[in-house]
């Protein structure tokens, strides 16, 4: 997968394996916090420790990339305000460049032309992918109702 120059990768490699210990455990402890907001204590050399509060969202966010991590998923962030090539946006939907760009040609997601070459926003391409999944799902109850039925 082609990765956007301004994502942030951890090292360009899948997480060792005391990574993912760290991750597991850190998890663990975020989510045995009640929930709302969550502290953190952070030791800083010889000082003091200083107390980070997580907002819900933050801490939500935290816990699903310590997740991938203790899975030993590669992890890569693409900010939404980021502007993607088609190849970079066709790896992230998992399809290929020409069927993508067909995509694009036929309007199913918003795009704008740099030049004769098209940029996606990456907020509009997950929004595509979430009503792409969202439309998945509601097929996939759809069956499981029939087959109910049967």
């Amino acid at each position: 997968m082609t990765m956007p120059a301004s994502a942030i990768g951890i090292g360009g490699r899948l997480p060792s394996a005391q990574e993912r210990e760290a991750a597991n455990q850190l998890r663990q402890i975020l989510a045995a916090q009640a929930a709302g907001e969550a502290k953190l204590g952070v030791l800083e050399g010889g000082k003091k420790p200083t107390e980070i509060t997580l907002t819900p969202g933050l801490s939500d966010l935290l816990m699903e990339l310590l997740r991938h991590v203790g899975s030993g998923d590669a992890v890569t962030l693409v900010p939404v305000n980021q502007m993607l090539t088609t190849q970079q946006a066709a790896d992230i939907l998992n399809v290929s460049r020409p069927f993508f760009v067909r995509m694009l040609e036929r309007g199913e997601i918003a795009h704008t032309l740099v030049g004769r070459h098209r940029r996606i926003r990456a907020e509009d391409l997950f929004a595509y992918k979430n009503a792409r999944a969202a439309k998945r799902s509601e097929a996939l109850s759809a069956l499981a109702e029939l087959d109910a039925e049967a």
